[in-house]
Parts: C-alpha cells; sequence; structure tokens
C-alpha cells in the first residue's frame, strides 16, 4: 500500500506542540514520530514551517439538503467544510422534510454517502409528538437529539413543559439545544414592530433577541438536565450570562451539562451591525463586545467546551429582505478556523486550546470513534495551517452555494495549506482534490 508522509510539520495535539512527521497508509495514520525514513514509492510532503492539527469537528451545520438546495446542498458545503480544514461535520433537522423521523434520517445519510467531501452526521430532531421516533433510534449510528427551545429557522420549536420533561427523562443521547425564550422575543418584536412597522433597523435585533431571552431559556434547559439527569449540551452561547451556568470543576469526559460558542459570537460584536446588516443576522444574536469578551474568556477557562460554527447559509436575496422577512443565519465553514488562527495571533487562545475545542472535544462529546485526535491507528483527517501567509476573502474564492459571506474583505493571518480526509489528500492548492472522500461517523456508545 502506498504511503503518505508528512515531514517536519509542527504537530499540536493533546497538549502539546512538537516538530514531527507522520506516516498515512490507506485511510489511518500508522506512524508518529520525530523522523520517519523514507521509503521508495513514499508520497512525502514537506511540511516544514507549516502546524500540523486534527481535522476539525464542527458539530453544528445546516447543509440544507434535502428540500433547501437553492441555499446549499451536501456536495457544495462540503467541500466548503474541507477547504477550511473541517474534516467532520455534524448537520442539523430543520430541512424539508425535517429529519424527524426515521425514514428522514436514513434518507439525509443515503445522500451523504453519494456527496459529501468531509466525514457525516446527522442529528434528530424532536418535536412535540415524536417521542416513539426519538426511542427508536440507535445510539451507535447517529450523533445525537437536536430540540429548538426558540424558534429558528424551520419552525421545529418543541414548547410543551410535559413532552421537553418526557425527551429529557427518555434517552441517554446527547440532547442539544438551541435555546432562546419565545415568548420574550415575540413580546420585544411586537412593541418594536409598533414602532417601526416590517423595518425594524437590524441594529435591534439583539435587544429583541435579548439577554434574557437567552438566559431564560438556558437557565431552563439545564434545570430540567438536572432534575432528569438528561445528558444536555447547550449551543452557540451568546452572552456574558448564561457563562456562569457552566462549570469547569471536572474533565467534560464526566460533565452532563456542557456548552458551545461559535465562531460569529467570537468575532462579531453588535459594532458591526451598522456595516454588516443583515449578513450577522444570527439566531442567537450577535451581542455587545462584554458578551464576546466573556465568551472568550469561558472558552479558554473550560466552562464553555466546543468551539463550532452554525453554518447556515441563506442566499443574498433572502439576506436583503426587511428585517422581520430576512431569515438568520450564514455560511462560515470555510473561514471558521482562518478566524481563530487569526484570534490566536491576536493572543485570545493558545493552538493547543483551539485544538482541544475544536478537535478533541467534539470527539469526547459525542464519543466519536477513532477520530479528533493525531494518534496512530486513528483516521488520518489532518489539516496542514500555514501562519505565515495571509488570507483575504474575495467573492471569486468562495465555495458555498450562496455565494457570499459575512467575511468578504477581511484579511486573515492565516491561510490553509491541505486538509486530508480519512487519509485521502482532498484540498491543496486552493482546490478541492476528492470531492467524495467522507465516510459516516461512528459512535462508541
Amino acid at each position: 500500500m502506498k504511503r503518505t508522509l508528512i515531514q517536519n510539520a509542527i504537530l499540536i495535539n493533546e497538549g502539546q506542540t512538537q516538530i514531527t512527521d507522520v506516516a498515512i497508509e490507506g485511510n489511518r495514520i500508522t506512524q508518529i514520530a520525530s523522523h520517519i525514513p523514507a521509503v521508495k514509492d513514499d508520497e512525502c510532503i514537506d511540511a516544514t514551517g507549516l502546524h500540523l492539527l486534527p481535522g476539525l469537528i464542527d458539530d453544528q451545520v445546516h447543509f440544507r439538503e434535502p428540500g433547501l438546495t437553492h441555499k446549499a446542498d451536501l456536495a457544495s458545503e462540503s467541500q466548503a467544510a474541507i477547504a477550511g480544514g473541517i474534516t467532520s461535520f455534524i448537520e442539523m433537522p430543520n430541512t424539508n422534510p425535517q429529519t424527524t423521523n426515521l425514514k428522514a434520517l436514513e434518507n439525509k445519510f443515503e445522500m451523504a454517502a453519494q456527496k459529501a467531501a468531509a466525514n457525516y452526521s446527522f442529528m434528530f430532531g424532536g418535536t412535540n409528538d415524536n417521542l416513539d421516533q426519538i426511542l427508536q433510534l440507535d445510539h451507535k449510528t447517529v450523533a445525537g437529539l437536536k430540540l429548538f427551545l426558540g424558534s429558528s429557522t424551520g419552525n421545529m420549536l418543541v414548547d410543551s413543559p410535559e413532552v421537553l420533561e418526557k425527551i429529557f427523562s427518555s434517552t441517554d443521547l446527547v440532547i442539544s439545544v438551541h435555546c432562546e425564550d419565545e415568548q420574550t422575543i415575540r413580546s420585544n418584536t411586537k412593541h418594536y414592530r409598533e414602532i417601526y412597522g416590517e423595518d425594524i433597523p437590524v441594529e435591534l435585533h439583539p435587544i429583541i433577541r435579548s439577554e434574557e431571552a437567552c438566559y431564560l431559556s438556558s437557565s431552563k434547559a439545564i434545570a430540567l438536565a438536572k432534575k432528569t439527569g438528561a445528558r444536555l449540551h447547550v449551543f452557540h452561547l451568546s452572552t456574558a450570562r448564561e457563562t456562569a451556568l457552566f462549570d469547569n470543576s471536572i474533565p467534560l469526559a464526566e460533565k452532563k451539562i456542557t456548552a458551545e460558542v461559535c465562531v460569529h459570537h467570537l468575532w462579531f460584536s453588535d459594532a458591526d451591525y451598522s456595516e454588516k446588516q443583515t449578513r450577522i443576522k444570527w439566531n442567537p444574536a450577535v451581542k455587545t463586545q462584554a458578551d464576546q469578551d466573556a465568551l472568550w474568556e469561558a472558552l479558554n477557562d473550560d466552562r464553555i467546551d466546543v468551539l463550532a460554527t452554525d453554518h447556515a447559509p441563506h442566499t443574498w436575496s433572502e439576506k436583503q429582505n426587511p428585517y422581520t422577512q430576512a431569515p438568520s443565519g450564514g455560511p462560515l465553514v470555510q473561514h471558521a478556523l482562518l478566524a481563530l488562527l487569526t484570534a490566536h495571533k491576536r493572543g485570545k487562545i493558545t493552538l493547543e486550546r483551539l485544538v482541544q475545542k475544536a478537535c478533541h472535544n467534539p470527539a469526547i462529546l459525542f464519543d466519536i470513534k477513532d477520530r479528533g485526535y493525531i494518534r496512530t491507528g486513528y483516521f488520518a483527517d489532518l489539516v496542514l495551517v500555514d501562519l505565515n501567509k495571509s488570507t483575504t476573502v474575495t467573492p471569486e474564492s468562495l465555495l458555498y452555494k450562496c455565494g457570499w459571506s459575512p467575511f468578504e474583505g477581511t484579511n486573515f493571518e492565516a491561510s490553509i495549506h491541505s486538509t486530508f480526509v480519512n487519509g485521502i489528500l482532498a484540498y491543496s492548492e486552493n482546490k478541492i482534490k476528492d470531492p467524495l472522500a467522507g465516510q459516516r461517523l461512528e459512535f462508541n456508545r
């Protein structure tokens, strides 16, 4: 079997930094050593001066297939992901049809097998009336359960307290939640509609989808998890106040309640609405600089466990609608790692902690088999990055089907050199080399 040999890379893995060689045979890492002698027919890659990271595992993306493929699809967005160093993704259930029954779930797996450039799994959507389907899920083959406790794209709001308690009490799967209090949001929207009509200034988005809306919902979900013993994961924290709800006194593997932060809440603040407008309209909303600073602090002190994107593209024409009609969400997978590497260079996070939060911890949290680390015997999901070469985001460089990015014009202080997915050089020299390198994720449960 032909071997790929990555030589002289600066390896960032399991809290350590060292210059090393890595050998790949088939889809696995076969050797890691300070020097691995090359033999005839080896495919050698000189990685001198480059950093080698495990491929990122993004635990929250919306790739829009099936049913919303005018915005994105599994092929286009997974290719954008590997161009950004993300080698595995977990996709959300608010597609059309929604992934709320076993047939719809299996249909998505079948589509991904034919289209995915990155490794894939899917969340199953909980609703007010599908507990019977939740109880039939095979825990070894599905990533987890997703509940919307605040309305978002797809209208999958779970608003029955009785149903929520039954779901929390009935499954050992990780329950990932979108937390915003719906009544608070509706009241705030009504108030500003009375003042502005449909053309509410987007600067009011973090006031409408407020800190209070987030905290009310998150605190209730956490209280219910503590009452029922459920395994709860709170998606996309956006406020300083919420960070106090989480614990950093025990290892991740022992936590029953965990949290995630997304790149946009770490990069943008409410000061950016005047320029970016609906391009940075997300749910939960991008909030204040003080909130952003607190999220960084919580990420670094282990109250927040995971870094992700919540990649959620819409067409540019959809985003140009008035505030009340413009959908929330934007494309992020191609540039998330570049943003995080730039944040590292600006002193926000160490490379070791970045890898912990974006690679190791998602693998721990979801019990993903043989991924998330650079270890002998693990799948060769790897990304080489250059911290001495900048990347400017241009419209021509975008691989997203929607054709726009909130980062257009940004000059990141790093670049993605190449990405390996299952031992395959899937992205290099600014080009997709293999659009079908992905495999279905497996879980150690």
